[in-house]
This record gives structure tokens, C-alpha cells and sequence, in this order.
């Protein structure tokens, strides 16, 4: 009996350590063909501040991207010449005037002047209107217009030069900021003057620079129109202009009368010296002919 209950227990004991084996290899082989879960999961954490990182490192590059874009909007500027005839130049300048108050433009200058030989008015604009609007007005010139003699419009794209004139001065104020640093750091006198002077003469190149694009978006920002516009020349005015220029004579002869006359005035006194003069030569040129008959 206690052999038979021995054996039992060998019997289980062994069952157990095989079920215990077999437990133990399969773990292993889980090992060996699983996932490695737990390191994944760490190589994740580990990666994800440094996504993180890029992450927030990406709006500042973007943003010093768009800080350095250059303005490549196209640049055009419009100028143009008109002159026409028109029978009511007063009726077509307040026109003008009307329609570039409208367009929100402005008078440059007004000249006006008045042609004696032909007897023809003229009135000369020099005007600047904002580049959008240049078409309507030019429209709007013309259709003041009996008759059109000249009309020039000219267009030059300067996209170009502009940005070539701003690159030149973003560079000029990247210098400047580098000297003044220098400046800062500075501790020698003479290396101090040196910087000064560099910085003064690059601040002058920048005010150059800044005056020249300031002057060329204005050229852009507001096109120009040089005006010219006369009256017609009639018969009736060919013929006023015969009764002027006949009343214009008869008015000369008589202030050439005047002048004469007044001017004789003026030298009274030599003609009075003169008369004198002439009188005692006459009268010592009869003395000696009444001695020359005794």
C-alpha cells in the first residue's frame, strides 16, 4: 500500500514539472515571436518630444520664411499726353476738373495762355490720378474733345527695378544693424570712430535708397496725364485779329509821339544853352561883317 501511494505521488510531481516545463517554453516562444510591446511603447515615448520639438520648430521657420518673401507684385506705370480741340475750353476744364476730383487725383499744374497771333486760348493740365482710375479719366478727356490731335499713353512695367531697389535697401539695413552691434562691442576709440563713419555713410546710402523707392511707388501708386486743350481759330476771330493789330499800331504811333514830345521836354534846359550859343555866334557874325563895309 505505501509503495502504490508513493508511486501516486511520483506520478503527480512529475505531471506537475512537465506542466510547469511546458508552461515555461511557451513563454519563451511567446518571447521569441510577440512583439516586443513594452519596447515599442518606449521607443514611442521617446520619439514623441522630439516630434514635439519639430513640431513647435516649425511655425518659427515658416515664419522667418515669410518675413525674407519679396513683394513680386507686378509694378506698372502709366503716363500719357492729350491735347485736343475743344469749342468751350472753360465748359471742358471744368470738366476735367470734375472728373479728377472724382477719381480722387489731383492739379500738378495749371497753366494758361493766350496766343495773340491767332487770338486761341490754351490751357495746359499737369494732373495725377490713382493708377486704377487712369483709363476712365483718359476716357473721360477725350469725350470732352471736339477733336483729338495727339493722345500718347505709355506703359512701362519697372517689377524689376523695384525689387532689385528694395533688395538693395533690406541689405543696407542688415549692414547697418551688423555696425551697430559692432558699436556695442566696441571698446577701442578709434575702432568706435571707424564704425561711426561706416554707419554714416550707410545711413545715407539708406535715405538714398528710401527716397528713390519712395519716388518710384508714387510713380506707381499714381499715374500722370500731361492735358492740352485750345479754341478753334474762326473767321471772326481772323478778323478781330486784324482790328487788333491795326488799334495795336495806331496806340504805338501815338506813344512814339508822346515819348518824342515828352523827352524834347526833358532836355529844356540844353535847348535854352544852345539857343544862347547860337545867338551870340549870329550876332558877332554880323559885328564883323558891318566892319568889314566901313
Amino acid at each position: 500500500m505505501k509503495a502504490y501511494l508513493i508511486s501516486i505521488t511520483l506520478l503527480i510531481t512529475l505531471s506537475a514539472c512537465g506542466h510547469k516545463a511546458e508552461e515555461q517554453k511557451e513563454k519563451a516562444q511567446t518571447r521569441l515571436f510577440a512583439p516586443p510591446v513594452v519596447k515599442a511603447d518606449e521607443e514611442a515615448l521617446e520619439k514623441a518630444p522630439v516630434m514635439q520639438d519639430i513640431a513647435l520648430a516649425e511655425p518659427s521657420r515658416n515664419s522667418n520664411n515669410t518675413s525674407q518673401i519679396r513683394d513680386t507684385t507686378k509694378k506698372i506705370v502709366k503716363t500719357g499726353t492729350i491735347q485736343f480741340e475743344a469749342s468751350n475750353i472753360n465748359a471742358a476744364r471744368k470738366k476735367i476738373l470734375q472728373s479728377l476730383k472724382k477719381y480722387g487725383g489731383y492739379v500738378d499744374e495749371d497753366n494758361q495762355t493766350t496766343n495773340s497771333d491767332i487770338n486761341r486760348k490754351e490751357y495746359n493740365l499737369k494732373i495725377s490720378i490713382p493708377a486704377g482710375y487712369f483709363d476712365f479719366l483718359v476716357d473721360s478727356v477725350s469725350a470732352s474733345a471736339d477733336k483729338i490731335d495727339t493722345k500718347n499713353i505709355s506703359i512701362t512695367d519697372v517689377t524689376t527695378r523695384y525689387i532689385d531697389m528694395k533688395t538693395r535697401l533690406d541689405n543696407k539695413k542688415i549692414l547697418e544693424n551688423r555696425y551697430l552691434e559692432l558699436l556695442k562691442k566696441g571698446t577701442k576709440i578709434s575702432d568706435l570712430l571707424e564704425i561711426e563713419n561706416k554707419l554714416t555713410e550707410i545711413r545715407s546710402d539708406i535715405e538714398s535708397a528710401q527716397g528713390q523707392l519712395n519716388y518710384l511707388n508714387k510713380q506707381v501708386a499714381y499715374s500722370s496725364l500731361d492735358i492740352t486743350f485750345y479754341t478753334k481759330a474762326t473767321a471772326q476771330n481772323v478778323d478781330d485779329r486784324f482790328t487788333n493789330k491795326f488799334k495795336t499800331s495806331i496806340n504805338a504811333g501815338w506813344v512814339f509821339i508822346k515819348n518824342v514830345f515828352f523827352g524834347i521836354i526833358s532836355i529844356w534846359p540844353l535847348l535854352i544853352i544852345i539857343g544862347i550859343v547860337y545867338f551870340i555866334f549870329k550876332n558877332s557874325g554880323k559885328k564883323r561883317e558891318a566892319k568889314k563895309v566901313e
